[in-house]
């Protein structure tokens, strides 16, 4: 698919002259900071060595005085709590975060999470008629709650107190119940962005401060945290970068058996970046809640029996096997439902329906269609009667909204500007697609849409390596780089564009990806480079013609060598 290559502006020079001479650092870095609005030593030491004394006061958040007085009226009570999360990543973690830190201090808890099938999305009927029958005095909900009104209602009828702690966007109507949620327009806090694991840490955080508790127990289980930020795709900014930056530490440095158990059965070593988060960790958590029980998960992550620690993280491991079979069969059908549809070259958007999809993977799929075709996307299938799916979005389209815009038509819908659930009646599908398309083509206009490829700078190869330096071993520009992760929305990994190159070689490997090594003339550095899924790049970067890549560094490890590559986001004709 061509991307649109988008060049961020340099600073001006003298605003690079004057921190370069304040920080004493590569001129590659200083412009990157400048790009981040990091235009002094200060700013630059307090991104570079983040301390978790700058998280913010949880007692900004709205309501926060409240949830921690009713908490402890229930713990002092000695009456039972019931943790209530979403069965993705988020909710999970969020689930297993609040188990764990609150076990030590109050045993009376259990934990809940919702059937993907059965319940749907959210608080449950089922789940409040579970803390009915078993005498439950508190939920504490994690990762939903927040549009769930009637039926938090409901539960405060049958003498249920509720806590929220969510991070999705509110309704018209708040639940009437103490609420946590950045996003409330009342709420003053002062980072938005947190995830559902998040507010639930922050809840904890005024729990640990009040109670006098020890907080070092608190932090060992910040890698909970740092999962479900990777896993979530929230901002990778402010707050989170904190939270992530120190679970990751503690990911790498003390991994917690759970973990440990997933990533040698995937072939990944550690250290992990929040990338391989992403990748390698959370689809395995999340294999769990699309093909069995999110509950699963949380067993996994909270058990303290090794043997079945071992036992579960291999089934989670096949079980995401078997979740590649299913979306990678599912997609495929979905492709060829796109390509026998005479309309959909006509359309802004894509919407596909088959009743005997799996529900667990309609997400993915969402996201596979739209790698081939760029449109906001959702995925259909039939579950309990209504129709039931996922959407996820392109660049510059907020999502939640165009939903929000149709929900006349819908029975349900929840989620943020990337990502959404919905579920409708089946009459209303046709409706919906016309609608739904024409809020798309109101935001993004009658243009066909492209991705955008950001790039960072333009840069040369005599700027990778200083001439003092051994081009065999890792050049101090790379490991200047490695101190702006963790990486993600809000914070990407640079990307650089260089001109003018010239395939040394160039292979396919593993039928889909190109391998090669570039030169510039100007210089005699010879760099490798990998280009994902690119094999169709082959016969312009073979046929001896100029051409340039928008391109990462990274680091290639390979029988204990470590080599510093190219990983290639695009490339073009010179």
């Amino acid at each position: 698919m061509n991307k649109k290559w988008v060049i961020k502006s340099e600073p001006p020079n003298s605003d690079v002259e004057k921190l370069k001479d304040e920080l004493k650092v590569n001129e590659i870095i200083i412009k990157l900071l400048l790009q981040k609005g990091i235009d002094s030593r200060e700013k630059a030491e307090e991104f570079f060595r983040p301390k978790l004394d700058d998280l913010h006061d949880p007692f900004s958040m709205k309501d926060m005085k409240n949830a921690v007085e009713l908490v402890n009226k229930i713990i002092q009570s000695k009456k039972k709590i019931l943790l209530f999360g979403d069965y993705d990543v988020d909710g999970t973690t969020a689930v297993s975060l609040m188990y764990l830190s609150l076990l030590p201090y109050y045993s009376n808890i259990s934990y809940y999470i919702p059937d993907r099938y059965t319940e749907g999305y959210g608080v449950s009927k089922k789940g409040i008629d579970y803390a009915i029958k078993n005498e439950i005095a508190l939920i504490i909900s994690l990762d939903c709650g927040i549009k769930s009104v009637e039926l938090i209602q409901y539960a405060r009828e049958n003498n249920i107190e509720f806590v929220v702690c969510d991070h999705h966007q509110p309704g018209e109507e708040i639940p009437n119940c103490v609420v946590l949620d950045p996003k409330q327009k009342d709420c003053k806090y002062q980072f938005k962005e947190l995830s559902g694991c998040g507010v639930g840490f922050k809840l904890l955080q005024a729990l640990y401060l009040v109670n006098n508790w020890n907080e070092k127990e608190l932090l060992q289980h910040l890698d909970l945290v740092a999962i479900s930020i990777g896993a979530d795709i929230v901002s990778v900014t402010g707050e989170n970068r904190i939270l992530a930056k120190f679970g990751l530490k503690q990911l790498n440095e003390k991994p917690r058996t759970a973990f440990k158990e997933l990533i040698e059965l995937s072939g990944k070593k550690f250290p992990l970046s929040l990338t391989d988060v992403v990748f390698i960790i959370a689809p395995r958590i999340n294999a769990a809640g699309r093909l069995r029980s999110g509950k699963f998960a949380v067993d996994l992550m909270i058990s303290t029996n090794h043997t079945e620690m071992v036992q579960i993280a291999e089934e989670i491991n096949q079980d995401n096997k078997n979740r590649r079979e299913i979306d990678k069969q599912i997609t495929e059908e979905a492709l060829r439902q796109i390509e026998n549809d005479p309309t959909f070259q006509d359309k802004k958007s894509t919407v596909v329906y088959n009743s005997n999809w799996h529900k667990g993977v309609v997400g993915i799929v969402a996201s596979r269609l739209i790698e081939k075709h760029y449109r906001p996307t959702i995925v259909l299938t039939k579950s309990n009667g209504l129709l039931s799916g996922s959407a996820r979005s392109i660049d510059n389209f907020n999502l939640y909204q165009a939903i929000d815009n149709c929900s006349d038509l819908l029975e349900q819908f929840g989620g943020h500007e990337y990502a959404a659930g919905l579920t409708l009646k089946e009459e209303n599908l046709s409706e919906f697609i016309i609608r739904f398309n024409k809020e798309v083509e109101m935001q993004i206009g009658s243009q066909h849409q492209f991705p955008s490829q950001i790039i960072d700078l333009e840069i040369n190869f005599e700027n990778i390596f200083q001439p003092h330096e051994n081009r065999k071993k890792i050049p101090r520009l790379k490991t200047l780089l490695d101190y702006f992760e963790p990486h993600g929305p809000g914070n990407m990994t640079p990307v650089f564009l260089t001109k003018n190159l010239f395939s040394k070689t160039c292979k396919i490997v593993k039928e889909n990806h190109l391998k090669l090594e570039c030169m510039q003339p100007s210089h005699d550095l010879v760099m490798e480079a990998i280009a994902f899924k690119m094999k169709d790049k082959e016969n312009l970067v073979a046929k001896g013609i100029p051409f340039q890549i928008a391109y990462s560094l990274e680091v290639n490890s390979f029988r204990d060598q470590q080599t510093l590559q190219f990983n290639v986001k695009d490339i073009r004709e010179h």
